[in-house]
């Protein structure tokens, strides 16, 4: 062997001993490597679920505080709840023996009462018998009556509260002749309370000024409210209402002698006023210049029909402290007034809430914008007998919330401000657009969406038909609708009265007076509107047994069925007919219209009074089978009645004996036809919502 072989041997050893060492020491290396980088992937998986740990932690955390305070303000409602409810509780149990107190205390009075009339009549016994065996008789006999009948009328000793209960209720007039019977009941009529408020109207033809004068002389510092309306008085007169300096509200409304120099003194000596109306007066630009500088307060103005003033005076409104609390305005009638003057009146009072222009020709839409530019708070809107106006005026409004707009008769409005409506009036409640013939069913469509809607009248609107309200109940507003007039949409049918009965679950008072196309079929569908309390079917093609139908609606109150010549006899009597009769069913009917109804009689007078015991209102035009004899029987048991045997007008469509009437036909009223109107009363608060 070589050396030069020796070396490459051990080279070549030695390089593969390096060889096999270096790879041990790689694996050793990286299987370190791995290990660190395992311990490494831990921590990180560690310290990354802790923090989500954390994480989950704070929001739970913050949820369960959330909750701790949802639980403490729970708690807290509760333990007011109760608190009210012990409150309430408390105040009943008071109420309860403040009501038990003094009904014992007036039973006590009345007991009292009681003692001393039996002690007067014991000693009347006492007077009669000493006055027989006196042999006078006749006079102790008359005496005695006398003081039985004082002793009988005595209400002197009753409670304060109950004698004012007592003559609240009497007009001024009858106030007065009670003040007369005798001093007792004079004291009685000069309590304080009965003169914050006192209506002259009631009595302008029946007491002189004088007394007028001596009334305001003496309880000037009680009166709150006048009322003049329509008062013919001497300028001295209206001078006396200065020293009422507590006076609030004050009508003079169609007194032909108030002039500027009244309204002067006025102004002077009443600076609290509110409420003010000074419609059709000769009030000129004097009375203008005085309102804003004395009655600061002002919130209720009436200018209707004063014709005298101008827009100068309405410029003079600015002046002072101004009428810039003035909340409601009515200037109805007032055709001298321009743009310009609407312009002042926007410039003065700004806080108008409630406006009324009727009457008006000359109210264009240029006026309307020059007022609400900004008059940005009106709420209430009456335009009615404003030809001009169009769909301009209500894309001028659309800067004010309105809650009510009433137009009427306008032909310039048509289906576009509908959908101003729909955009800028989401809170409208009451929609009153009688008479617009460019109303369509698009209309309607439009107004589905309004929630707040509880009054809408369309009556005269004749191109309305099933297709516009059909839409119109398949939204929203048909859940609060209270009442509805239809009246003379004659393109109506059974159709719509089947959709009112699905949708109108809150309706109260609805009107199809002349929808012609209203068969028996509808009628049947208008028992299913549970709530309603009132109906006008006038005009239409009921018969005897619609009405059968409706007598099983048992919340019915009011019932208009004139113009309707199908009813009979046989419709309204007591009988055991397919009827069952109205009378009998509907028992609390408090308002009935058969105006025009020709063939009914007397008998349907003695049926009504048997079965409606609560009828308040009759009426009975042109119903020439009623003798004017049981109409005057009826009159003394309802309130209020309207009668005449007079031929029905040929606009009815039939003469006197229910027939059609033909174009050669020529009625005339008949020679023996007579006439009775009896009022007894006005309407009650319930009639009048009615």
């Amino acid at each position: 062997m070589t050396p030069e072989l020796m070396i490459k041997a051990c080279s070549f050893y030695t390089g593969h001993l390096v060889k096999t060492h270096f790879c041990t020491w790689r694996d050793i290396a990286r299987t370190n490597e791995n290990v660190a980088l395992a311990e490494k992937m831990n921590r990180a998986v560690t310290c990354y679920n802790f923090r989500l740990q954390k994480s989950v932690f704070h929001h739970w955390h913050s949820y369960m505080e959330d909750q701790k305070e949802k639980l403490k303000n729970t708690l807290l409602r509760i333990q007011q709840i109760i608190y009210c409810h012990k409150l309430s509780i408390i105040l009943t149990k008071w109420r309860n023996r403040a009501r038990l107190k003094s009904k014992k205390k007036e039973d006590e009075l009345i007991l009292k009462h009681e003692l001393q009339l039996k002690k007067w009549k014991n000693r009347l016994i006492l007077k009669r018998a000493t006055a027989e065996e006196s042999n006078f008789p006749e006079q102790s006999s008359s005496e005695g009556s006398l003081v039985d009948e004082t002793l009988k009328c005595d209400i002197s000793l009753l409670p304060e509260r109950a004698i004012l209960q007592i003559f609240f209720y009497l007009s001024l007039k009858d106030v007065i002749i009670c003040g007369q019977v005798n001093h007792a009941w004079m004291l009685m009529t000069q309590l304080n309370s009965l003169w914050n408020a006192i209506d002259f109207s009631t009595v302008k033809n029946v007491i002189p000024d004088k007394y007028i004068l001596s009334t305001l002389q003496r309880w000037r510092l009680n009166v709150l409210r006048l009322n003049f309306h329509g008062c013919l008085l001497r300028p001295k007169t209206f001078r006396s209402v200065s020293h009422c300096r507590n006076l609030q509200e004050l009508n003079v409304s169609d007194c032909p002698t108030f002039t500027d120099e009244s309204m002067r003194h006025i102004s002077e000596g009443c600076p609290g006023v509110l409420y003010l109306n000074l419609s059709n007066t000769t009030i000129t630009n004097r009375t203008m210049r005085l309102l804003p500088r004395h009655f600061h307060n002002l919130q209720n103005l009436s200018l209707a029909y004063c014709r005298r003033f101008t827009d100068k005076g309405l410029q003079y409104l600015n002046l002072g402290n101004g009428c810039h609390k003035l909340i409601y305005l009515d200037l109805s009638g007032c055709t001298q007034i321009s743009v310009q003057g609407f312009r002042y009146i926007a410039n003065s009072c700004t806080g108008i809430t409630h406006l009324t222009i009727n009457d008006m020709p000359t109210l264009t839409d240029n006026c309307v914008k020059a007022l609400v530019e900004k008059c940005s708070r009106i709420t209430s809107l009456v335009f009615t007998g404003a030809p001009h106006i169009s769909d301009c005026t209500f894309k001028a409004l659309s800067t004010c919330k309105l809650r009510k707009i009433r137009f009427e008769g306008n032909k310039r409005v048509t289906d576009a401000s509908f959908k101003y409506i729909d955009k800028n009036y989401p809170n409208l409640s009451h929609i009153y657009m009688a008479d617009c013939k460019g109303i369509t069913d698009s209309s309607l469509r439009s107004l589905s969406p309004l929630r707040q809607l509880t009054v809408l009248n369309l009556a005269n609107c004749v191109r309305i038909g099933d297709m516009g309200l059909r839409q119109f109940l398949d939204g929203p507003a048909s859940i609060r609708i209270r009442e509805l007039n239809l009246s003379n949409c004659v393109r109506l049918s059974d159709a719509s009265v089947m959709k009112l009965s699905e949708r109108c679950p809150n309706l109260n008072y609805l009107s199809l007076r002349n929808c012609d196309h209203l068969t028996a079929q509808g009628i049947g569908y208008i028992v299913n509107i549970f709530s309603l309390v009132s109906i006008d079917l006038s005009g239409t093609d009921i018969s005897n047994e619609g009405l059968n139908v409706l007598s099983k609606h048992k919340k019915l109150k009011e019932l208009s069925v004139s113009e309707c010549y199908r009813i009979t006899d046989v419709g309204i009597q007591i009988t055991d007919s397919a009827m069952e009769m109205l009378s009998a069913k509907c028992h609390y009917l408090h308002i009935l219209d058969i105006s025009g109804c020709v063939l009914l009689t007397d008998q349907i007078l003695e049926d009504l009074q048997i079965g409606c015991k609560q009828l308040r209102i009759l009426k009975m035009q042109y119903c020439t089978n009623i003798s004017k004899k049981a109409a005057q029987r009826m009159s003394s048991k309802v309130q209020q009645q309207e009668y005449n045997s007079n031929d029905p007008p040929r606009w009815f469509g039939y003469d006197r004996e229910g027939d059609p009437l033909t174009e050669l036909d020529n009625v005339t009223p008949s020679k023996g036809a007579s006439e009775l109107t009896v009022e007894k009363s006005t309407y009650s608060s319930e009639e009048q919502v009615a």
